[in-house]
């Protein structure tokens, strides 16, 4: 199966709710940071789709340095992240924090599973990365 499509079912069936059912926390921002974050998340999906790619093609240490580039601790300051935390609920930050720190704990386990061929510690750390992106969609609608 496309990796593409499955990605795309896993967010609809977290996050999908018809507007009447939809109990996620609405947060307000102003239009510049509402872009400049959904241009983000658009850039975070992406990366996963990259990253299971580049692990399915036993490209283990690109798949380390595209997540810590693009999603890790060390593309806060790319992503312009600072700014926008500011704005959110400090829970809803929070998740992004834990999803950052994440990332660049799989950095380290994808490299891991370079040298001893091991990938249940890779597809494990990638998991608790998605595990914040289907905490924060299930919790909070942007606005």
């Amino acid at each position: 199966m496309n990796i593409k499509l499955v990605v795309f079912f896993l967010i609809v069936c977290f996050s999908h709710q018809s507007l009447a059912e939809d109990v996620r926390i609405k947060v307000d921002l102003p239009m510049p940071a509402r872009d400049h974050m959904m241009s983000n998340m658009r850039d975070h999906l992406m990366a996963l789709e990259t990253i299971t790619r580049k692990l399915s093609r036993q490209q283990y240490d690109e798949a380390a340095e595209v997540a810590e580039t693009r999603l890790g601790m060390s593309s806060l300051k790319s992503h312009g992240a600072s700014h926008l935390s500011s704005m959110l609920p400090k829970q809803m930050a929070a998740i992004g924090t834990r999803m950052h720190k994440a990332a660049s704990r799989f950095a380290i386990a994808a490299k891991d599973a370079e040298l001893d061929g091991g990938l249940n510690s890779a597809f494990s750390a990638l998991s608790e990365v998605m595990q914040q992106c289907v905490a924060c969609h299930s919790g909070y609608r942007v606005h």
